[in-house]
């Protein structure tokens, strides 16, 4: 299939899959026109490699594991479980702090819920 086709199939434009052929992630082969040729694997190749971007990963670090992933050895890549080990306290950290804004947001809305109630004028908060 061609890179358009690729394209439409996987939702990632024909720029991304460029990016990904450079970087070894995908593999193609040329037609004697010069057009990219991608076999049928290349769909679930590209899909994986876009579940591991929407979690963070960069592209090297995909490319440190994808092989294996793709052949469904997870549990035999060295590299994997220290990767998802770092990506998961990522996470963690990331909700904390999303858990804090959110503390600090509710405090917000209830203080000026409280000021409205009484018909106070709302200040800013820190005045």
């Amino acid at each position: 299939m061609r890179i358009s086709e690729l394209s439409k199939l996987t939702g990632a434009s024909i720029r991304s899959l460029r990016y990904y052929e450079t970087k070894g992630l995908i593999v193609t082969e040329r037609e004697d026109n010069g057009y990219r040729v991608f076999n049928k694997m290349a769909v679930e190749r590209v899909k994986t490699i876009q579940f591991y971007l929407s979690l963070g990963f960069t592209t090297e670090q995909i490319e440190s594991f994808l092989n294996c992933v793709m052949k469904n050895q997870e549990s035999l890549c060295d590299d994997l479980l220290p990767l998802y080990l770092e990506k998961l306290k990522e996470i963690e950290q990331q909700m904390e702090m999303l858990k804090l804004l959110q503390a600090n947001l509710k405090d917000r809305i209830a203080y000026i819920d409280h000021q409205r109630l009484h018909g106070q004028p709302v200040s800013p908060i820190g005045n």
